[in-house]
C-alpha cells in the first residue's frame, strides 16, 4: 500500500481535481485505490457522484467513532472507492485537537484497515491544519499540485517547511512524491518562467506530466464523474492517465 497526500495550503490549485482523476486513472490501470476525502467541504465526494448531504456514515464516523471501513466506503464510477466527507469533518478537527496522539489517528486507522489497497490517495484541505498534519504523517509521499504563477513559489516554501517538520518529528519516511504543474498554459510567458524555475530548483521531483487548462476537466465534477469517464479523449483525461503511468513507473 502506498499512501499519497495531495497537499497545498493554497486553494484553487487543482488538489481535488488531481485526487479524483488520479484515483480514477490508477484504478483504470488495474490498481486497487482508496480516495480519502479529508476536506470538510466534501468536494471530492461530490465530484465522485456521492451526495455529501445524504451520508449515513462519513469519514468522521470512521476516524473518531470506530465505524469499520467497509461500512463507510462508497464505490465510485471508475472502479475506485472513496471515504466520503461532509461538514461533520469540521467537528473532527475540534475533537482531534483535544485528543492525545491526535496527529496519528489517520495513520493508525489506515494501517489497521486499508491494507488491501495498492494506493491510498488523500485529498487534503487547503490549510496546514491538524487534518493535513494527519495526512502527512499517514503518507509515504506528498504530491504537490501547483499553478505556475507569481505567488505559487511563495506558498510552496511554507508547505516544504511543514513537510520538513513532519519528517524530523513524526514521519522520517515522508518524501516529496512530486510537484505537479496544473492549469498549465504554455502560451503564457509567466507560466513558462515559473515552470523553468521549478525544474531548476527541484529537478526530477517535478513530474514530466503537466495538466493543461481544460474545459472538460472543469465540467466533469458537476456530472459526478472523473474526466476519464466524462470524456476520455479530452486533454485533461489523457494527462491524468499519463500522470498515473508516471507514478506507477516510479514505484515498480
Amino acid at each position: 500500500m502506498r499512501t499519497i497526500a495531495v497537499a497545498n495550503q493554497k486553494g484553487g490549485v487543482g488538489k481535488t481535481t488531481t485526487s479524483v482523476n488520479l484515483s480514477a486513472s490508477l484504478a483504470m490501470s488495474g490498481s486497487r485505490v482508496l480516495l480519502v476525502d479529508l476536506d470538510p467541504q466534501g468536494n471530492a465526494t461530490m465530484g465522485c457522484g456521492v451526495d455529501k448531504n445524504d451520508l449515513e456514515n462519513s469519514l468522521y464516523e470512521w476516524l473518531l467513532e470506530d465505524q469499520p471501513l467497509t461500512k463507510v466506503v462508497q464505490r465510485c464510477s471508475g472502479g475506485f472507492e472513496i471515504l466520503p466527507s461532509n461538514i461533520d469533518l469540521t467537528a473532527a478537527e475540534v475533537a482531534l485537537m483535544q485528543s492525545e496522539g491526535r496527529e496519528f489517528f489517520l495513520r493508525d486507522r489506515l494501517n489497521a484497515q486499508a491494507g488491501e489497497y495498492d494506493y491510498v490517495i488523500i485529498d487534503c484541505p487547503p490549510s496546514l491544519s491538524i487534518l493535513t498534519v494527519n495526512a502527512l504523517i499517514a503518507a509515504q509521499g506528498v504530491l504537490i499540485p501547483m499553478q505556475c504563477e507569481y505567488y505559487a513559489l511563495e506558498g510552496l516554501t511554507a508547505l516544504l517547511d511543514t513537510i520538513a517538520g513532519v519528517q524530523s518529528r513524526a514521519n522520517p519516511e515522508l518524501a516529496i512524491e512530486g510537484i505537479l504543474r496544473t492549469m498549465y498554459d504554455p502560451r503564457n510567458s509567466l507560466t513558462r518562467d515559473v515552470s523553468r524555475q521549478l525544474i531548476q530548483y527541484f529537478g526530477d521531483q517535478v513530474f514530466r506530466t503537466v495538466i493543461p487548462r481544460n474545459v472538460r476537466l472543469a465540467e466533469a465534477p458537476s456530472h459526478g464523474l472523473p474526466a476519464i469517464l466524462y470524456d476520455r479523449t479530452s486533454r485533461g483525461a489523457v494527462a491524468y492517465m499519463a500522470l498515473a503511468g508516471e507514478l506507477r513507473q516510479k514505484h515498480k
